[in-house]
């Protein structure tokens, strides 16, 4: 059940439980992948299928032992997540020295180093030092974003195992399941790589208000210049907006794609459901490639931002080359 409650990471799930049946699992693994993808709650699940009581091809997710897992309270199973912005060597050290006061132990030990590209360097010779002398029963999980920026040496005495974003088809129709849908789910599956940070990202009231203005904008940059800047200074400086500004500017893109599946014909493809109609009457007005060119407008204010340029200055020269282009 357990390996079973994850959506898609196939390939991983056959490695790991072919592992399993097999008795042959390594003793350090990486999960490396985009954020939303399941690397945590796949490091629970194989915590919960080796603990688990009610050995099948999967765990149980009902017997003791797995719920220890799911509720953080089991004995032989260790976190590691950042103090701040790092993973220090102290806190290496305090796994270290909980795995060898269980060393007598029969039970198998774990350890999952969440955001483990945040480790020091020291924590991270001090890590390697235990990856290279492995116990029997102990297992590590290192959970990254990015495991290219784990030490080499690390990385050479560990299994790599790679988390693929969901495709927006398959994590729609998965939400869909779990009860979220509609215009903020068609949004969100575009912006997200897996289904807990789209539900994050749908039931925030930031996103909502963000989606909102992002359509008053964009229909008004295209019509009325004078209402787009004062929708600009009136909606874009509210903190919902402001602090999302890359949201902000993703969700824009989307509605010139749209703009193109329309003039292909392609309506059921479209992010923006609710605005077919308003995008039949606007969509052939222009020709693909404009649309085109307004999306690499947005791209390049994106870069204007990152170098800190003033974001009401930035959008004002963005509506100012949708109006022009």
């Amino acid at each position: 059940m357990a390996f079973q409650s994850i959506v898609g990471q196939e390939h991983v799930k056959k490695i790991l439980l072919n592992s399993l049946h097999s008795n042959k699992l390594s003793h350090a693994y990486i999960f490396s992948g985009p954020s939303g993808t399941g690397r945590k709650k796949m490091a629970l699940s194989l915590a919960q299928a080796i603990y688990c009581t009610n050995k099948s091809e999967d765990a149980c997710g009902h017997c003791v032992e797995c719920r220890k897992v799911e509720h953080g309270n089991h004995p032989d199973l260790h976190w590691v997540e950042p103090e701040g912005t790092s993973i220090k060597i102290e806190q290496i050290r305090e796994i270290q020295k909980k795995l060898a006061q269980r060393s007598m132990s029969n039970v198998k030990q774990i350890y999952i180093v969440s955001k483990a590209d945040l480790m020091t360097i020291q924590a991270a010779n001090s890590l390697l030092k235990f990856l290279e002398e492995p116990a029997g029963s102990v297992l590590a999980i290192l959970v990254t974003e990015n495991g290219h920026a784990l030490l080499p040496t690390i990385r050479s005495r560990a299994q790599w195992l790679s988390f693929l974003p969901l495709s927006p088809h398959d994590l729609l129709q998965r939400l869909g399941l779990e009860g979220y849908s509609g215009d903020l789910a068609r949004a969100a599956v575009h912006l997200t790589s897996g289904i807990e940070a789209a539900k994050g990202m749908i039931i925030s009231e930031w996103f909502a208000e963000t989606r909102n203005v992002v359509i008053q904008l964009a229909r008004e940059s295209l019509t009325r210049y004078t209402s787009a800047i004062i929708t600009l200074h009136q909606k874009v400086k509210l903190q919902e907006v402001n602090d999302h500004l890359d949201t902000f500017l993703d969700l824009w893109v989307l509605w010139f794609q749209d703009m193109i599946q329309i003039s292909l014909g392609n309506k059921q493809a479209l992010v923006y459901m609710d605005q077919q109609e308003w995008f039949s009457q606007h969509a052939f007005l222009k020709n693909i490639q404009h649309w085109i060119q307004c999306m690499e407008y947005i791209v390049e204010t994106r870069k204007r931002l990152r170098y800190h340029v003033n974001p009401q200055l930035a959008l004002e020269h963005l509506i100012i080359q949708i109006q022009g282009g």
